[in-house]
């Protein structure tokens, strides 16, 4: 319940900028908490789901895929293949650089944290119905591929 000293003033209320910055630090907090509770973070969901989707790749490639800086690559993937998540292995066309492949206990943490992400989907969008949820993530998809096609 939102008392009246919690609720921000109408214009914002009114804005989408806002709205969606505020559901962003929701969802945030809920994706942390969840996947910490799971022994993952959010960086290790994406790097575990473009492995499995694009399958092995340098660091370097599979940094740009997940759109994670290349320092926060190494320290995730540090994380994993201390879980035994991950393997890296040398390039054996460049030894100058790691390929990293899904191990099968990458695939089963990934199957937990897409049971996790599901519940955090519910959570966060539980005033909604199916119909409604679908058609949020639609124009949300809408809206982040228009701004990411314009990027330079």
């Amino acid at each position: 319940m939102i008392t009246d000293d919690a609720r921000q003033p109408e214009r914002l209320r009114h804005a989408a900028s806002w709205l969606i910055n505020q559901a962003s630090a929701h969802s945030h907090r809920l994706v942390a908490d969840r996947f910490a509770a799971a022994g993952a973070r959010g960086y290790h969901y994406r790097l575990l789901a473009t492995l499995e989707e694009y399958g092995p790749a340098s660091q370097a490639d599979l940094g740009r895929r997940a759109a994670i800086d290349r320092s926060d690559v190494v320290a995730a993937l540090n994380q994993m293949a201390g879980k035994k998540l991950v393997e890296r292995a040398p390039d054996p066309a460049d030894r100058r650089r790691n390929i990293i492949t899904l191990t099968p206990a990458g695939r089963r943490h990934l199957r937990e944290l897409d049971r996790v992400l599901d519940g955090i989907q519910d959570e966060l969008l539980a005033p909604l119905s199916p119909p409604e949820r679908a058609q949020l993530t639609e124009m949300l998809t809408r809206v982040t591929d228009h701004h990411a096609r314009s990027r330079p």
